[in-house]
């Protein structure tokens, strides 16, 4: 995955391409960074916890996934 980050007057707005909904910003970049750093913590933990809603009492199998992006 690659971070983006754009440079606008009032410091820097950062995101993720690959995770919708992961955004932010900062008024230095280092600042940008750590607050993305963190909204893509929260972005996916809130997916895990709507997966763990909706497969609750059904028959499962969770395993790791590897994925070489190109």
């Amino acid at each position: 995955m690659d971070a983006v980050f754009i440079k606008v007057p009032e410091g820097w707005i950062g995101f993720v391409e690959q995770v919708p909904g992961a955004n932010t910003q900062g008024d230095t970049l280092e600042e940008a960074r750590e607050n993305l750093k963190e909204a893509v913590s929260m972005v996916l933990e809130a997916n895990r916890e709507l997966a763990e809603a909706t497969i609750a009492g059904t028959d499962f199998i969770r395993e790791e996934f590897h994925l070489t992006a190109a």
